[in-house]
């Protein structure tokens, strides 16, 4: 019984998030990041066959923070947010796609919608 409650009180602290973004992808080539194309900008390790994306800053303040996991509309399963797109861009997310940048490019740009499940806000009371 306390297990079930405690369930409960665990998924009413978080709310689903939906969202619109303009969608880019990225490879790991030095042409396309920096001099460490295999990390990304939290430190993390970035390797071929992860689901990851990077969010830019103003969708981290969002509640896309490092380690959310998002699902984007017309792609299979959960992306990890693991980077972090330059300060410029706004509303937009740049999914990777490990070294085939001929995929990348097929993706082009376009508009998704995403969904992330995120703290709901505190109780000010």
């Amino acid at each position: 019984m306390v297990a079930l409650a405690l369930v409960a009180q665990l998924a009413s602290a978080e709310e689903e998030r939906t969202l619109s973004v303009v969608a880019t992808a990225y490879n790991s080539t030095r042409a396309q990041t920096d001099a460490h194309p295999n990390r990304g900008a939290w430190g993390d390790r970035i390797e071929p066959g992860m689901k990851i994306i990077a969010v830019s800053p103003d969708l981290v303040k969002k509640g896309l923070k490092r380690g959310t996991k998002v699902r984007i509309d017309r792609l299979e399963g959960e992306w990890i947010v693991l980077d972090r797109t330059p300060s410029r861009l706004r509303n937009h997310i740049d999914i990777y796609m490990g070294v085939d940048v001929a995929a990348a490019r097929q993706w082009g740009r376009r508009k998704v919608q995403i969904t992330w499940r995120a703290e709901a806000p505190k109780d000010s009371r």
